[in-house]
């Protein structure tokens, strides 16, 4: 996504024009930005400087790293990428399609087999390890899509890909998480119309990306049922975390209690997929919206509890517990020490097991 396509996702998601986004940079920035030269970012007919970066962050609540990193993957790929890769990597995609078409596919269970595999590995393994092949997948589910039932079954596999895409980092997700929405409501099937909201709402929140978008999916959720699900339990905390970054301590907190309730009705036994929310996960969640609100004792409370039931085979997210810890010590104004903090829980952690969302963290932490 270049980022005149994420300035405007960002914008459309906050329910503002051209002119409103101009206008918000001007009184919050005193500059004497006009509607035109917005447009010229969207069109990419201009990129924002470091200057117009910061005020784009502060306005859009999005982190500044999201947008500085939108630039330079944007000079990457059109430099390095596309004569290299892209050839090869079509022509596998456009061989699957092409087979599945040809074969009728897997049947719907064993689509719902292979979802549950991919839940289970993107826990722990690390993104690249599983992303072309959950892009192939898409490529064959797209063959077989006359069937309302396969339309769940994309709208999941979509879910999964804006987490592993390279460079997913809440702004291009974006895209993707919408699709898997309309996707979803394709399939007429209200439990994965939540769960793909849901889980956009707190991979976005709890990254700190794109808060508005997080809003805008966990307000569809919310709005489709309010039958206690897993769904709608992420939907709660992905709006629970963008308040917290947005300093509205009171929403936050009344978030977290009825998520509390809601994981009363619905949390998992199952302990190791993404499709899941057990007690120690649900602590994850807890544990950085508190030290995000500066609640030391709650959020080391919460810690302690993850840690308790944490199973030994997921050390990605032990190494999320230490850099809330790391994020709490720069909150309370070490910042050097959070960040030292942080930075050794990192290194602890093989390099193919981190993740953009650890990144984001460690970004946070910086910032």
């Amino acid at each position: 996504m270049a980022i005149g396509k994420l300035i405007k996702d960002l914008r459309e998601a906050h329910g503002w024009s051209q002119g409103r986004l101009a206008s918000e940079i001007n009184d919050a920035f005193r500059t004497n930005l006009d509607r035109e030269y917005v447009s010229r970012w969207e069109r990419c007919k201009v990129t924002p400087g470091p200057f117009y970066l910061r005020c784009l962050s502060a306005v859009l609540d999005v982190p500044l790293a999201v947008l500085e990193g939108e630039v330079k993957r944007r000079t990457f790929l059109t430099d390095a990428v596309g004569a290299a890769i892209a050839p090869v990597v079509a022509s596998d995609l456009l061989s699957a399609g092409f087979a599945a078409r040809l074969a009728g596919g897997p049947s719907v269970d064993e689509w719902e087999a292979k979802l549950a595999t991919y839940g289970t590995e993107y826990m722990s393994l690390g993104a690249a390890d599983i992303q072309r092949r959950v892009s192939g997948e898409l490529v064959v589910v797209q063959q077989q899509l006359d069937d309302p039932r396969l339309w769940s079954v994309a709208s999941r596999l979509m879910t999964l890909y804006a987490k592993t895409f390279p460079g997913s980092d809440g702004s291009k997700a974006v895209h993707w998480y919408r699709m898997a929405a309309q996707s979803a409501d394709q399939s007429g099937d209200d439990d994965a119309r939540v769960w793909v909201r849901g889980r956009a709402a707190i991979a976005l929140g709890y990254e700190g990306a794109s808060l508005g978008v997080a809003d805008v999916l966990a307000d569809q959720a919310i709005a489709v049922t309010d039958r206690p699900s897993l769904g709608l339990l992420n939907a709660i905390y992905g709006k629970a975390h963008a308040a917290a970054l947005r300093g509205d301590r009171a929403t936050a907190l009344a978030l977290d209690t009825q998520g509390r309730r809601i994981f009363d009705h619905s949390g998992s036994y199952e302990q190791t997929s993404d499709y899941a929310v057990p007690w120690w996960r649900l602590n994850v969640f807890r544990s950085l919206l508190l030290a995000r609100l500066g609640d030391e004792k709650g959020a080391i409370e919460a810690q302690d509890q993850s840690r308790a039931e944490l199973p030994d085979e997921l050390p990605r997210f032990s190494t999320h517990l230490e850099l809330h810890r790391g994020l709490m010590l720069a909150r309370a104004g070490d910042k050097a020490g959070g960040l030292a903090y942080a930075t050794s829980a990192m290194a602890q952690l093989p390099p193919e097991k981190h993740s953009l969302t650890l990144r984001m963290l460690m970004s946070e932490i910086s910032a």
